[in-house]
């Protein structure tokens, strides 16, 4: 088990986190999301041990991690931190950085792991290739090879697909996240992409303001979440009136909706005005307003700039919105 118990951390007296607790399970997958400076990437390089905590402690297993006042090379042997900076040999192939950390002593074993997770990065084609010619995103994907030759317990990963062509990023994350699973390898993942962590994350930790405000598995925050902050981390979400249906008369209070509950009627429901039309593909995001506040919403065409329109949400999830709040 990684424990993080009661840990504080502030650069230059500024506090960054506040309390923080975690207890995550030996091959657990864990996604940490929030809003960009709430401490993601600070809470991976404290577990990994690359920053020094004044107050509290964290532990995998038996040991504790200590920061860079007790190691001379800061970083545990039994962990693996994936950052934004690659850290490869440029002026090498791809195969020598991914195979830099396997025994030359057991040439076939060398072979047989370098080309398992050169095919699990998709850059079989590359093998020969100076790193240095490569492109970020490929680069990225070499790092995450090399780092994961080294067989760690626990794998700490910050925005792994940041710099990773769309188009190449799903089956990765496919290949990637299986793989760790087989392996039974302990994750947690630093993300603001909700695709990194919706189909693979067994748990999700959401930051806020210095301190963890939600812990639960994808599936319920996305369908119950509590505020409009964390439905906002999964797409476009809004705060409505329940009186959108005549079932209910209150107009004080608000549920969350997201942006593809809403359908849009001639007749009857909140009434909004359309300012713009996105296309995204299978649908358009149109961007509207109510009562002097934005509202989004998904349709299958555009709609006309200025035309007033209603939207209706189902009742079984006004039903289910109005239990959670």
């Amino acid at each position: 088990m990684l424990q993080v118990d009661h840990v504080s951390f502030a650069y230059d007296e500024v506090p960054v986190l506040e309390d923080i607790n975690l207890k995550i399970h030996r091959g657990e997958h864990v996604s940490i999301i929030g809003e960009s400076g709430c401490g993601k990437s600070t809470l991976l390089k404290i577990i990994y041990g690359l920053l020094h905590i004044k107050i509290g402690e964290v532990y995998w297993e038996d040991f504790q991690v200590l920061g860079p006042l007790h190691n001379l090379v800061p970083g545990e042997p039994y962990m693996k931190y994936l950052s934004q900076d690659f850290d490869l040999m440029p002026y090498t192939t791809v195969f020598e950085n991914v195979s830099q950390y396997l025994s030359v002593f057991e040439p076939e074993e060398l072979e047989r792991r370098t080309q398992e997770l050169l095919q699990m990065i998709e850059m079989t084609k590359f093998v020969d290739t100076k790193v240095k010619t490569l492109s970020g995103g490929q680069q990225q994907r070499v790092a995450l090879a090399r780092v994961l030759a080294q067989q760690p317990e626990v794998l700490l990963l910050d925005e792994p697909f940041s710099h990773i062509d769309n188009f190449q990023k799903n089956g990765l994350r496919r290949n990637l996240f299986t793989y760790l699973k087989k392996e039974k390898i302990t994750v947690l993942t630093a993300t603001h992409d909700h695709n990194d962590m919706l189909p693979f994350a067994d748990r999700v930790i959401v930051l806020r303001d210095k301190k963890i405000i939600a812990k639960d598995t994808p599936k319920n925050l996305y369908q119950h979440p509590k505020d409009l902050y964390i439905a906002s981390l999964f797409g476009e979400a809004n705060k409505i009136p329940i009186n959108i249906v005549k079932t209910y008369a209150d107009t004080k209070r608000r549920i969350i909706v997201y942006a593809h509950e809403f359908k849009v009627s001639e007749k009857s429901g909140l009434e909004a005005v359309v300012k713009e039309s996105y296309f995204m593909g299978g649908y358009y995001l149109i961007e509207g307003t109510y009562e002097e506040q934005n509202i989004y919403f998904h349709h299958y065409k555009p709609l006309e700039k200025g035309k007033e329109i209603f939207l209706n949400v189902s009742i079984e999830t006004i039903n289910q919105r109005m239990a959670d709040s």
